[in-house]
């Protein structure tokens, strides 16, 4: 369809992924006669080419979500209640191009190109994000044809040289949650930080940006990706299969310096042994032990000393999320060609079962996002970032 298509030349009906609740995949339906959503006002009617899966699409279908008991089946409730309802569509990194706009909205903006900040923020503050949710958990997001968005958190990113499952790659949840983590922590130019999780969305991103601050990145994964990690940026890579002696290989890379600030999307166990490549000689430090955590891969619970943290004094920074203010320097280096993008590989929107096993399930030569194109846009879109003999069946 046409980018100047009018609105009553758009169709009523789409084809999406429905989430209709907790449990495995069989909860995701694929469905071809969802109402095309209108755009409000000041939003924007956006035909989606390409949405980068995440994590949290997995955990929160599996409701893995839990903030106090920990065998808690549930989503996001920051809050005070659940936002997410079903059925739901997923999706939350979304690329597409404009193709109807809202009231209060001009119609220049038909045709545009861009990428969502995916935050559904509770209020206009610039600079503070307290009640985290995005666009696939408490809002449809972009396992769809369709999405409307407000109009200012889709921002255009013309860059003829990327293609739209790459601009994907680069979506807001993780680059967003990256550069979250290094501002809360306040890292700085010079100083070295560890990435854990470092082949993944997160960890990825969290390279680049250390370069642009310049900072040094050492990053934590198997030896088959450190050529990779290293050409991405990472200074040196640490082995994840073996943690005998930990702080003594850091040493090794470091020449006998420790970590400034970790990058922790781990937790589990690993997170003390994280912590001991930061205080094992506090001469040696410049600033305070800083650990930010944005994930739990390893392990939803950690055992860790108190008398550790607050006699090292060690600062410890959640993070879900950020704010405008960063999504939109995000955005400009983007923009400004400073960032990259590691795509994986793509699947069809009707194949997001077989996305979703193998993003489970994946090998050792998985480095960076999977980006999920609807059936319509493969050709163009999606069919040149294909997995060479991956299923392409349809969910049906």
């Amino acid at each position: 369809m046409p980018a100047d298509t009018p609105t009553d030349q758009l169709p009523t009906t789409m084809a999406a992924m429905l989430l209709t609740g907790h449990g495995d995949i069989d909860k995701l339906v694929y469905q071809d006669d969802v109402a095309v959503p209108k755009p409000g006002p000041s939003e924007v009617l956006v035909r989606v080419t390409a949405t980068a899966k995440n994590n949290t699409d997995r955990k929160a279908r599996e409701g893995l979500y839990p903030t106090k008991d920990k065998g808690d089946v549930t989503s996001f409730a920051m809050g005070g209640s659940p936002t997410l309802t079903f059925p739901r569509i997923q999706g939350a990194d979304v690329v597409g191009h404009v193709v109807a706009v809202g009231d209060g909205v001009a119609s220049v903006r038909i045709g545009e190109r861009g990428l969502l900040d995916f935050n559904l923020y509770p209020d206009e503050r610039h600079d503070l994000n307290l009640v985290p949710d995005y666009y696939g958990h408490g809002a449809d997001g972009g396992f769809a044809e369709y999405i409307a968005v407000p109009s200012d958190q889709f921002h255009a990113v013309s860059n003829p040289g990327l293609h739209d499952a790459e601009l994907a790659a680069m979506g807001m949840c993780s680059y967003q949650t990256a550069y979250h983590m290094m501002t809360s922590a306040r890292v700085s130019a010079g100083e070295r930080v560890l990435v854990t999780g470092a082949s993944g969305g997160v960890g990825t991103a969290l390279i680049q940006l250390c370069r642009i601050v310049g900072a040094i990145p050492y990053a934590l994964s198997q030896p088959d990706k450190a050529e990779a990690l290293l050409a991405l940026g990472a200074e040196a890579v640490l082995d994840r299969s073996d943690m005998a002696d930990f702080t003594e290989q850091v040493k090794a890379v470091t020449g006998g310096a420790p970590i400034d600030a970790v990058m922790d999307l781990v937790g589990g166990e690993m997170t003390d042994r994280f912590i001991d490549t930061m205080i094992f000689d506090m001469r040696k430090r410049s600033s305070y032990p800083r650990l930010s955590i944005a994930g739990a891969s390893g392990g939803n619970l950690s055992e860790i000393m108190w008398t550790r943290i607050y006699l090292y004094q060690v600062q410890i920074f959640g993070v879900s999320h950020g704010t405008r203010a960063e999504a939109e320097q995000l955005v400009e280096w983007i923009r400004s060609g400073q960032l990259k993008p590691v795509l994986h590989a793509a699947f069809k929107l009707s194949a997001l079962h077989d996305a979703e096993r193998y993003f489970v399930n994946r090998g050792s030569n998985y480095l960076g996002k999977i980006v999920i194109v609807p059936d319509a846009q493969w050709a163009k879109h999606g069919a040149p970032f294909a997995l060479k003999d991956a299923p392409q069946e349809s969910a049906q």
